[in-house]
């Protein structure tokens, strides 16, 4: 069951571009199940030219719909950081960050601004 509809998952500047990923999509829909509320996507897939005005690095997984910056409601962004490093602790790309977390489904092991 999944809780996001391909809205959400959108480019913000109002291109349109939305590349499905199934595995991040599973990754969140099981954060939305462990903590029960819901899950908003801040930012999700990014053109490149968003990404690049957003500050993004070249090679972000937002431009390849990978990668999703989330807010879990009620719930600090260290929190979800570390179910994220707890639940997928040997994979995965997790970013923490004052008002949202960063999670992408890249194969290696990625850990930045956890504390």
């Amino acid at each position: 069951m999944t809780y996001f509809s391909d809205k959400e998952f959108e480019c913000k500047c109002g291109c349109g571009l939305y590349i499905p990923n199934l595995e991040l999509l599973d990754v969140l829909s099981k954060a939305r199940e462990y903590f029960k509320v819901p899950i908003i996507i801040t930012s999700g897939t990014r053109c490149t030219t968003n990404n690049k005005k957003v500050g993004g690095v070249d090679t972000s997984k937002h431009t390849t719909g990978e990668a999703a910056d989330i807010q879990v409601k009620g719930i600090e962004p260290i929190k979800v950081y570390k179910y994220f490093t707890d639940t997928y602790f040997n994979k995965y790309g997790v970013g923490n960050y004052s008002t949202f977390t960063h999670i992408d489904v890249r194969e290696e092991k990625a850990r930045w601004g956890g504390k």
